[in-house]
């Protein structure tokens, strides 16, 4: 590692996002403090990422030893606990669901003697939600298009039909409107142009499936809509999946959830005498309805469950104007990892030096920083590092969930994930641009330091 290089791109990570919570924080006139330092930050991403640390994986050794770290870290720095039962942890409950891998998927056209079977991670990917240790379906499949309910654009996918107790086949992504005025654009008042919005995320899919009560919805994967090869999908949902723990065990969640590759989507179709290619470009439309294809799908799958607890870690900074000080600004970053995996080039721990050992080590710095500034910000600030954002950013959800401070008093919330490693830069480029007025905050700090603000350069990606 050129450790030389990796000082000064981390010392230039930092003072635009610890600039903008300055400003957030109440700052007023020049601030006095000794500046950040990339020589600590390295050696925490060091601490966080070596082998004795097994790559942070929720409930694992790797967790104790990164939460405990941080903890400490914080207790040095003099910041009281973040939870106001004076601990510094909040406890994040989990339900991990390890399906069978030997599942096969059977698809079968009733009417003309057709079968065609799919082989689990090769074909398809299922996984239920239900923390039940065997779950099955047998079921009519339906094409529901993109599976879009978006009143703000008088889009319906599901009018005239009722997908309770059937599987549903759906698109990924938003339905990509052409511009009436340019073919050759998407539309921007319909699902934003080519931005990805919400409808077009997977975990949407699943949530108005379920709202439907369907008995399961597969998703149809395309490299190009969703962003990521299928080798991405396989490796995300294959193995334990994790959810928060819920009342209902999850029986709201459809019985079924999961993926199938595009080829097979295709062999569906034609085994149904569809032509997907076809019925692909008519479900672009808002007079799409959807499409019962004749076919049963049949899936079991038998499942391994276990309940942990996880922890998030947060520390708070008390602001110094008693008046403003039960006003807040959140600044998080993500502590795990992927933990131990399939070996590569002889290694099976999987760091995370970047992804987020160097966004926690930003998180430790502008922590520190804060603890020196003079004068001290008016508001209160509160440093949170998250568990399981890689399994589908439970620990984030979970405080949004059941946060320790009124979100009608948190002003603000930024993430780090992952610094900048690179270099130096010009600019900054700002996901979701234009959806806040946190905008005006980063222009204005950019700018003190010469730098440009951009919007995203790929919004269809869905960051």
């Amino acid at each position: 590692m050129d450790h030389t290089k990796h000082l000064i791109s981390l010392a230039a990570a930092a003072p635009l996002v610890f600039g903008v919570l300055l400003a957030l924080g109440g700052a007023t006139g020049p601030v006095a403090w000794s500046g950040m330092s990339a020589e600590r930050m390295l050696e925490n991403i060091k601490i966080l990422s070596s082998n004795e640390y097994e790559g942070r994986a929720p409930a694992s050794k790797g967790e104790e030893l990164a939460t405990q770290f941080i903890e400490k870290q914080f207790k040095q720095l003099g910041l009281k606990p973040g939870n106001p039962d004076g601990a510094y942890f909040q406890n994040v409950p989990m339900v991990g669901i390890t399906a069978d891998p030997a599942a096969e998927l059977v698809l079968a056209d009733p009417a003309g003697g057709k079968q065609m079977a799919l082989k689990y991670a090769d074909d398809f990917v299922a996984w239920t939600k239900r923390e039940e240790p065997q779950v099955s379906m047998n079921a009519d499949m339906v094409f529901v298009g993109y599976g879009v309910v978006a009143p703000e654009y008088t889009w319906d996918d599901y009018k005239g039909v009722d997908v309770k107790g059937k599987v549903m086949v759906v698109l990924i992504n938003d339905p990509p409107v052409p511009d009436p005025n340019d073919p050759s654009k998407l539309d921007e008042k319909t699902f934003k142009g080519k931005a990805m919005t919400y409808y077009g995320r997977w975990t949407y899919k699943f949530e108005i499936a379920a709202e439907k009560g369907a008995a399961g919805c597969l998703i149809v994967h395309q490299t190009g809509p969703a962003g990521y090869p299928w080798g991405v999908v396989k490796n995300s949902n294959t193995g334990e999946q994790f959810s928060l723990v819920t009342a209902d065990k999850g029986m709201s969640r459809s019985v079924v959830e999961g993926w199938m590759t595009y080829d097979k989507a295709k062999e569906l179709f034609a085994m149904a005498g569809k032509d997907f290619d076809a019925l692909e470009k008519a479900a672009v439309s808002r007079d799409f309805r959807a499409v019962d294809l004749g076919v049963k799908a049949s899936l079991a799958l038998k499942n391994g469950i276990r309940t942990i607890e996880s922890k998030n870690v947060v520390a708070k900074l008390e602001g110094a104007d008693p008046k403003l000080r039960d006003e807040y600004v959140i600044y998080t970053a993500h502590w795990d990892h992927l933990g131990i995996g399939p070996e590569v080039n002889g290694d099976k721990i999987y760091h995370g030096a970047v992804d987020n050992a160097s966004g926690v080590a930003g998180l430790l710095e502008i922590a520190r920083a804060y603890t020196e500034i003079q004068p001290p910000p008016r508001r209160s600030i509160l440093f949170l590092s998250v568990t399981a954002e890689e399994k589908g950013l439970l620990g984030s959800q979970y405080y949004a969930e059941h946060p320790l401070y009124p979100l009608v008093k948190t002003l603000a919330e930024i993430n780090m994930d992952g610094l900048n490693v690179l270099g130096p830069t010009k600019d900054i480029e700002v996901i979701g641009l234009g959806q806040s007025t946190l905008d005006d905050v980063v222009k204005a700090v950019a700018a003190e330091q010469g730098r440009a603000v951009k919007p995203d350069a790929e919004p269809e990606k869905g960051y």
